[in-house]
């Protein structure tokens, strides 16, 4: 039971940091949790996704607050990638947020959503949608390998 734990609270933590500061691979922990065909695949999927999607919460919560961290050598988005997020968010609106599952554009997009102040509920429906779209997809093909 303890090492179920475990592996659950580092597929949690994968997921979350992979959404944060740290350059995380959450989709490899997933994939091999799946093929290893030892843990309940919707368990699975839940874990990452609630992960993956607090991850990006705590960017949007930076977001809010941007002015006074942004020049902060621990923020997790340069401000090059950020200019570019703001623009793509600018352009597309709040729908932007589906493509948070993308590497390099995601997580900026994340903190850009909290800088131009998008609703909490808005944001964590089309973030989750985003999030777990991307670990069904994942997971199909894990299964589809295995």
């Amino acid at each position: 039971m303890n090492t179920d734990l475990a592996a659950y609270a580092g597929l949690f933590g994968a997921a979350f940091l992979a959404a944060t500061i740290l350059p995380a691979q959450s989709e490899a922990v997933l994939a091999m949790m799946i093929v290893a065909d030892r843990y309940p695949l919707v368990t699975l999927l839940g874990v990452a996704s609630i992960g993956n999607v607090l991850g990006s919460v705590v960017n949007w919560i930076l977001g809010r607050g941007i002015e006074h961290y942004r020049d902060r050598r621990w923020f997790p988005v340069s401000p090059e990638k950020l200019d570019k997020a703001e623009g793509w968010y600018r352009r597309y609106g709040k729908w932007s947020l589906l493509a948070s599952w993308v590497p390099i554009i995601g997580d900026p997009l994340t903190v850009v959503a909290g800088v131009l102040r998008v609703p909490l509920p808005t944001f964590v429906t089309l973030v989750t949608i985003a999030k777990v779209g991307r670990y069904l997809v994942l997971a199909w093909l894990a299964l589809k390998v295995a």
